[in-house]
């Protein structure tokens, strides 16, 4: 086996065919854009090459066929809040080979030793955590936009190398036509009426304050978590810009206390079931906008991201965004389900909620460590 650093046009499109040969008999997976694989790894176009550097590799056989690839990274603003210095590895795929998989961990290992890790986090992304993170282990159902999926085999890898899990990452689905119980309802509507309580949706012409609003909720609703690293106005930006073609306005969400900014929950349509037929390949952000707005037969969406200032929790304002979301989604006749992804196992509050919209369980992924 060889393994070679990615460095150049030819290596670039060998690390994006590897999927298309591991999945080439899987009817479920749908290809990752490689214009969104490609970003991860391009400075122009993501933030975190700012604090931090990554790397990434390709593995071939000996007779030069691609049977793998895997990225490392360090961000440097979080690399050094654990109790040793932790990197990050993933974009991993392997054939099912211990031997292959296990030369794709060491390499990436050695990387990161030789920049003064001492662990490594994955599979996870160079990144925020809504794309391309964690190591799906239940429930190998058609992936949404932005969301991994790996064949079974990949769990034995990662256990058998000595990663550790972290935390489980829980995807719940909520039908749409199935109604809320009476007390949900009751508490949302009464909230909803409350002086000073304001709901609106986004609007991609306001984007900048919607942006700076969701900063304000998300720094504040997240600061007591563990590791937590505030979100910066470049990385916000940079993910309000990606997700502008796939945006439906009226399926994001915002409540204000008094003017303030209190809660939010963004929600796309699941681009995948569209993208799927074309195999990875969209050159122009031009061609996503004109699938955008040929919605038909995209029946699922898929919640991104979730949070209330922590001031204004137990306040049944997410009651209330979901009164506001099912009032402008039923009417469509449209959409048929609502993934709500992911929840980490510590998120109790977010689990409730998860619980309290009648949501039931869809995947589970891990967070896994390993220490050197």
């Amino acid at each position: 086996m060889v393994i070679t650093e990615v460095s150049d046009k030819a290596s670039k499109k060998a690390f994006l065919n590897v999927t298309r040969i591991i999945y080439k008999d899987d009817q479920i997976w749908v290809c990752p854009l490689d214009n969104d694989v490609e970003a991860v790894f391009d400075p122009a176009k993501n933030n975190f090459h700012q604090d931090g550097k990554c790397t990434r590799w390709i593995l071939t056989d000996n007779n030069g066929q691609l049977i793998g690839r895997v990225a490392a990274f360090i961000n440097n603003k979080k690399a050094y809040h654990y109790e040793q210095p932790t990197g990050g590895m993933g974009f991993f795929e392997c054939i099912d080979n211990k031997e292959a998989a296990f030369l794709l961990f060491d390499t990436a290992k050695k990387w990161l030793q030789d920049n003064g890790m001492k662990a490594m986090d994955g599979p996870i992304n160079f990144g925020e955590n809504d794309n391309f993170w964690g190591l799906l282990i239940e429930g190998f159902t058609h992936p949404s936009y932005g969301m991994n999926y790996n064949p079974p085999y990949y769990k034995a890898f990662f256990e058998d190398y000595g990663f550790k899990t972290l935390y489980e990452q829980i995807t719940n689905h909520l039908d749409v036509h199935k109604p809320f119980s009476e007390r949900f309802t009751k508490i949302a509507n009464w909230v909803i009426q409350k002086p000073g309580y304001e709901f609106k949706h986004f609007r991609i012409k306001e984007m900048e304050k919607f942006a700076a609003d969701f900063i304000s909720i998300y720094n504040d609703a997240w600061r007591g978590f563990e590791n937590f690293v505030p979100i910066t106005q470049a990385t916000i930006a940079e993910s309000f810009e990606k997700m502008r073609p796939l945006m439906d306005e009226k399926l994001i969400w915002f409540a204000y206390v008094d003017n303030e900014p209190a809660s939010f929950l963004i929600i796309l349509p699941d681009a995948n079931q569209m993208l799927k037929p074309l195999n990875g390949k969209l050159n122009l952000i031009g061609k996503l906008k004109f699938l955008y707005y040929r919605w038909k037969g995209v029946s699922r969406m898929r919640a991104i991201v979730m949070g209330t200032k922590q001031k204004f929790q137990k306040h049944g304002l997410e009651s209330a965004i979901f009164i506001k979301l099912k009032e402008y989604v039923l009417p469509l006749k449209q959409y048929d389900e609502l993934e709500l992804s992911w929840v980490g196992d510590f998120n109790e509050k977010m689990i409730a909620i998860h619980s309290a919209v009648g949501a039931t369980f869809g995947k589970k992924h891990l967070t896994m460590r390993y220490i050197f």
